[in-house]
């Protein structure tokens, strides 16, 4: 599975949001995660913005990028795409087709999840996958 940066950033202003239920069955072992170094560096920096930083203790952000780096599949030189107009979804199109992930969750309704599927991967969002797997909190 690969899950799209603004999941991330949701499941760590919230600890009671559904990304947040979705990264605990991550940390429970319930599937693997895909990520790219590409992906790690964009949460990085999107972590760090002044709107985000008011909100989050850089700690806890620390803490899943390293969870990521450390626990995650890290996909070496994802496939290059242009499906999407947005480069960070095309980033993530790709770490989905070189990992062949069954799944990518999203939140961006406008660019990606529009897409519906992309190479054999599901593009849904965290509700629907929850939902489909009968995991709702």
């Amino acid at each position: 599975m690969v899950i799209d940066t603004n999941v991330l950033i949701s499941a760590l202003l919230s600890a009671s949001s559904l990304p947040a239920h979705l990264i605990v069955l991550w940390r429970e072992g319930r599937f693997d995660l895909l990520t790219a170094t590409a992906q790690l560096d964009e949460l990085t920096r999107v972590t760090r913005y002044p709107k985000i930083r008011e909100r989050l203790a850089p700690a806890l952000a620390g803490r899943l990028i390293n969870e990521l780096r450390d626990l995650a599949i890290l996909i070496q030189n994802p496939a290059l795409t242009t499906k999407s107009p947005d480069p960070d979804d095309n980033l993530l199109l790709g770490i989905a087709q070189a990992g062949s992930a069954d799944f990518l969750i999203s939140g961006d309704k406008r660019d990606v999840l529009a897409l519906k599927l992309f190479e054999g991967t599901k593009i849904i969002t965290v509700r629907d996958f929850l939902t489909l797997h009968r995991r709702l909190p």
